[in-house]
């Protein structure tokens, strides 16, 4: 290996040769230091990583696409037409077959995340996008061509598990290839393009609706494959992540990937201190896993069974608390009503007693403000807090559903007297998306991985978002039936009422995680499981720097032969 770009052989990784800075670089942050501080210059400095994690955010610009395009579809008289099911003057079930339409996708979407990490561990995070847009693909087909409700609600439900299926393994691969410094930046990038496709598709749909034939509600539906397709070439250009080499054993090529992605050679001690951070990691969940399961430890377990054990893990006393904080805040983010008003804003401002044009005119600001309250909440997470602006978030649409409830109980009978009441209305629904896209939009995809220890975080995380999406099938299926059955303020008092049970949830049960250590955050939780994973990395970062590899780097899974010194030392079980 005299030349220092050269690529690392298999063969060569138990002789491999560490710089001497990486014992000092792999303990704490490091490594994450001596990469320099987060700029806008880092954050552009990266092609490579930028091309790549863009390229997986596609996933969440899908989602925000069907979310912006179905809430003007749902009112296109073209549509109603054609589908008489979900049209009022037609049929008695319309309000329920509407919401059973639009929450599908979030059904489909919550299956997808169920499935995806056991995929993304088996054949790759590179090949689960793939198989996501392929879903996605598939399902937008199928709604293009659909001419009876029956298909259009069968390819809304195909497209949601390719919309889950890329929820969960996007942000996945993202913090696996983005540099220590950058990985939050980087992660921004899927909560921004979720708003942002909304904000595009509601548009391009306000321009479509124009058409007079099919095509006004056909185009967008056909317009949100483009995406898809890219995002399926892109894939094939994308590297596998190197945590994921890791995982399947193949070390070598992890540290080829990583001096590619950092555009740095092998020899460069930070490099070579990520690598050893990756390969420690994996090898401590590992332990960690059989620790919890002897039975299993010698590889005689099935897949499935080993599969099952793992998710029930999260619920084992330590864990619990931790897994349903994931859980509940991602419920609350959808109880809150935000995606409640994002898929039927043009019907609750009709409520307000607003004319057709004016009703699609708010809607587009709405979006635009959930937009603009988003935009700055990476940087206040880090110096308010996650706890103040959850809190005051929940304060804010509270107030905003009672105003807005309490005005349209009084006025739904009689708006053109009460025009004053309307804009009042109108205004509480702006301040309530600016507000939810500063609190609840990001924050709750931000705390479930930073409460949880690295041995549960993958199966806990995978939780919480499947939480989000079964939450959200409720919310679609149940909004416009309240909406009919009490004129649109029964709504507002619902989501009011999630609103005050969000502030005492995060009160009483969602601590501060920003700044916090690992120690901290198990003092917190009663609980030894953060340390427990943290000694035994550090004990296996100083056996990989020294000997070249570590316990339970093995591809057959055995354990290792210290296995027994380790679960004395820490007492794990």
């Amino acid at each position: 290996m005299s030349d220092s770009y050269s690529i690392l052989q298999e063969s060569e990784v138990d002789k491999f040769q560490f710089h001497p800075d990486v014992k000092t670089l792999v303990h704490g942050d490091s490594t994450e230091k001596s990469y320099g501080k987060a700029s806008v210059a880092a954050f552009f400095s990266s092609p490579y990583v930028m091309m790549c994690s863009a390229a997986a955010t596609l996933g969440g610009f899908l989602f925000g696409i069907d979310q912006g395009l179905i809430s003007i579809i749902l009112g296109l008289p073209r549509f109603l037409k054609l589908m008489p099911e979900i049209d009022a003057t037609v049929s008695s079930d319309a309000s329920f077959n509407k919401g059973l339409m639009t929450g599908i996708l979030e059904l489909g979407a919550a299956l997808g995340a169920l499935q995806s990490g056991y995929a993304a561990d088996k054949i790759s995070r590179r090949y689960v996008l793939l198989l996501g847009a392929a879903w996605f693909t598939i399902g937008s087909v199928l709604q293009t061509s659909a001419f009876h409700f029956a298909q259009l609600v069968v390819g809304r439900f195909i497209g949601g598990v390719g919309i889950g299926t890329l929820s969960c393994v996007a942000p996945l691969f993202i913090g696996e290839i983005a540099p220590p410094h950058l990985r939050g930046a980087m992660l921004v990038f899927e909560s921004w393009m979720v708003v942002i496709g909304i904000v595009v598709a509601f548009y391009v749909t306000y321009g479509t609706r124009h058409l007079q034939n099919e095509w006004a509600y056909r185009l967008p539906f056909l317009l949100q494959m483009v995406p898809g397709f890219i995002l399926a070439a892109l894939v094939f250009v994308l590297p596998f992540s190197p945590r994921w080499l890791a995982l399947r054993g193949r070390n070598a090529e992890a540290l080829n990937t990583l001096s590619r992605l950092r555009r740095l050679p092998i020899s460069d001690p930070r490099v070579q201190a990520e690598w050893v951070a990756i390969r420690a990691e994996v090898a401590s969940n590992k332990i960690a896993q059989d620790l919890r399961h002897p039975s299993l430890a010698d590889g005689s377990g099935s897949g499935l069974r080993r599969e099952v054990l793992t998710w029930m893990d999260c619920f084992r006393p330590g864990i619990f608390r931790r897994t349903i904080i994931g859980i509940g805040l991602q419920f609350f983010q959808q109880f809150i009503g935000v995606n409640a008003i994002v898929y039927y804003s043009p019907t609750l401002f009709g409520t307000l007693g607003y004319n057709y044009e004016t009703q699609l005119t708010y809607s587009g600001i709405t979006n635009v403000m959930q937009l603009a309250g988003v935009t700055p909440t990476f940087f206040l997470m880090d110096r308010l807090g996650r706890r103040p602006l959850l809190l005051c978030g929940s304060v804010i649409c509270f107030a905003c559903h009672m105003i807005i409830g309490s005005v349209t109980a009084a006025y739904y009978k009689d708006w053109p007297s009460h025009p004053a009441g309307a804009k009042l209305g109108v205004a509480m629904l702006m301040i309530f998306m600016f507000s939810f896209g500063v609190s609840w939009c990001p924050i709750p995809w931000a705390v479930p991985p930073e409460v949880t220890a690295s041995s549960y975080r993958s199966k806990s995380v995978a939780l919480a978002v499947v939480s989000n999406w079964a939450n959200n099938f409720i919310i679609g299926l149940i909004v416009p039936v309240l909406v009919q059955k009490t004129h649109g303020y029964g709504a507002f008092f619902f989501f009011a009422a999630f609103s005050a049970g969000s502030w005492f949830f995060v009160y009483f049960l969602v601590p501060e995680t920003m700044g916090v250590s690992l120690e901290d955050m198990d003092a917190k939780f009663h609980s030894h499981t953060g340390q427990e994973d943290e000694l035994r990395k550090v004990s296996l970062l100083n056996a990989i720097v020294s000997g070249g590899t570590a316990p339970m780097e093995n591809t057959n899974d055995t354990p290792p032969a210290d296995e027994k010194h380790l679960s004395e030392h820490f007492d794990y079980a």
